[in-house]
């Protein structure tokens, strides 16, 4: 490994991601990076994310102090803009010689993930690199 990069949203089961990802970079001695998506929202108008700005920054920010608190070597923790939320992380990770990536998943079963899908599904499908689904 080269460096990873986890993806986070603030959410439970990123945070999960986050230590595990913390855990190989110091299991390993790679650095991490940290990011976020922030989605832009809809088709026409004004451009409007899924989070303002500063709250975007404060999730990563508050992520990347986690992984350091748990040993690992963060080189950057940064928001990306994407229209989605797979695709920025895929293409962010290719763009920046990523070969392991970390992401979380939720707890949807049923209808709900055949209606709403699963980020971290499609990251795994569409990865250039290894993906860990951190549970």
């Amino acid at each position: 490994m080269r460096r990873i990069l986890v993806a986070t949203d603030g959410s439970a089961h990123s945070e999960r991601a986050v230590a595990h990802a913390a855990w190989l970079s110091k299991a390993g001695g790679v650095p991490l990076v940290v990011a976020m998506v922030n989605v832009m929202l809809g088709a026409r108008g004004p451009l409007t994310l899924s989070h303002p700005e500063a709250e975007a920054k404060a999730i990563v920010d508050k992520a990347a102090a986690e992984a350091r608190t748990a040993g690992a070597t963060v080189e950057a923790a940064t928001v990306v803009t994407g229209r989605e939320a797979s695709s920025a992380v895929v293409n962010f990770a290719e763009a920046n010689g990523v070969d392991v990536i970390v992401t979380g998943t939720g707890d949807k079963s049923g209808l709900s993930r055949l209606v709403l899908g699963s980020v971290a599904g499609d990251i795994a499908a569409r990865a250039h690199c290894t993906v860990v689904i951190a549970r």
